[in-house]
């Protein structure tokens, strides 16, 4: 965990976060408060979600920071992501992303031509950023 974010985890959650992986294929990790409402949110999903509650809760793992800041992913969730040697730790809102990159990459761009693309069709060719 970068050394910006580890004082705010020590005192928010002592440093325990909970792993899960997340359908596009990242690792999401979360402070364990945070968590706990996430989880309750999934939790009230319609059953017709039950797919996405699966891997959001059935893969969920407990971890905690070690006191250099390192992070143990199971080999389980390191699998499925991908996660190798080149990866990318983002923060989002209120959780953070690991990804393996050059997945992330083939993402962003995916993303970023779908946004556009609705941006257009939203705001038509005026819009410039």
């Amino acid at each position: 965990m970068p050394t910006r974010h580890r004082d705010a985890l020590a005192a928010s959650c002592a440093g325990r976060l909970m792993l899960t992986l997340h359908p596009d294929g990242c690792v999401l990790i979360y402070p364990r408060p945070r968590w706990e409402a996430k989880r309750e949110e999934v939790d009230r999903l319609p059953e017709s979600a039950r797919g996405l509650r699966r891997i959001f809760v059935g893969k969920a793992v407990e971890a905690e920071m070690d006191g250099a800041g390192r992070l143990l992913v199971p080999q389980d969730l390191r699998r499925q992501a991908e996660l190798e040697r080149d990866v990318r730790l983002m923060g989002v809102d209120s959780h953070f992303e690991l990804w393996n990159s050059d997945r992330y990459e083939e993402y962003e761009k995916r993303a970023l031509a779908g946004d556009l693309q609705r941006l257009d069709q939203v705001f038509g060719a005026e819009f410039k950023f």
